[in-house]
């Protein structure tokens, strides 16, 4: 897997605790971890609320009537 290296800014004591609690040759891959899991626990959130979105049944009603009036007028029109 290739790296690259960031440049992100931490509060003060954030850092201290960083440093003191975190061996040097290990922040990388604890900061790497705990960035993976943010990730994934938001995009899990984000699939869940387009579930949501998607066994929704009024919304699925209005998309239906929305796609039923997308081309009203272009029958006629040289682009269609």
């Amino acid at each position: 897997m290739t790296s690259v290296r960031v440049n992100f800014t931490l509060p003060e004591n954030l850092y201290s605790a960083l440093k003191m609690f975190i061996p040097e040759r290990q922040r990388s891959q604890v900061i790497s971890k705990l960035v993976e899991k943010e990730i994934e626990k938001r995009a899990h959130h984000l699939s869940k609320i387009a579930l949501d979105v998607e066994n929704d049944k009024t919304v699925a009603k209005d998309m239906k009537d929305w796609g039923n009036t997308n081309s009203d007028g272009l029958e006629d029109h040289p682009w269609k």
